[in-house]
């Protein structure tokens, strides 16, 4: 599937990328990483989010947008609420946030940024 993506990615890097040289150096990036396959192991992950989401039991299919609600709830209440809160609770939460969420946060957006372009990219070609 990211095969198809590809033309869209090197169509971004055009747009994102004004340096012709650095442009030229993302671009071989993107195809060592292709031949090289660890694109299909994006492609693999991806796939799996996409099998989730289709899934028709709730809670395979939510999972992850529950967890990133938490999370967003979680980022929310610490730098948005809590900054409020805190000039009249003394004893107003704040949550800990461990690398480790960072990481599973950065990841899930990723996940679902991928795979909405994906979904997008496909639903054109079907088009054409």
């Amino acid at each position: 599937m990211l095969q198809f993506l590809l033309p869209a990615i090197t169509s971004i890097l055009d747009k994102v990328i004004p340096d012709p040289k650095a442009k030229a150096e993302a671009q071989l990036k993107l195809l060592e990483l292709a031949q090289s396959g660890a694109l299909k192991e994006l492609d693999a992950s991806m796939q799996v989010v996409v099998a989730e989401a289709k899934s028709e039991h709730i809670l395979t299919a939510t999972w992850r947008p529950i967890t990133m609600l938490t999370f967003v709830a979680i980022i929310a209440n610490n730098y948005i609420l809590y900054p409020y809160i805190s000039l009249f609770w003394a004893d107003a939460p704040l949550l800990d946030i461990p690398n480790q969420m960072w990481a599973l946060l950065n990841i899930g957006i990723g996940g679902y940024v991928v795979s909405r372009g994906a979904e997008k990219v496909a639903k054109t070609l079907k088009v054409n």
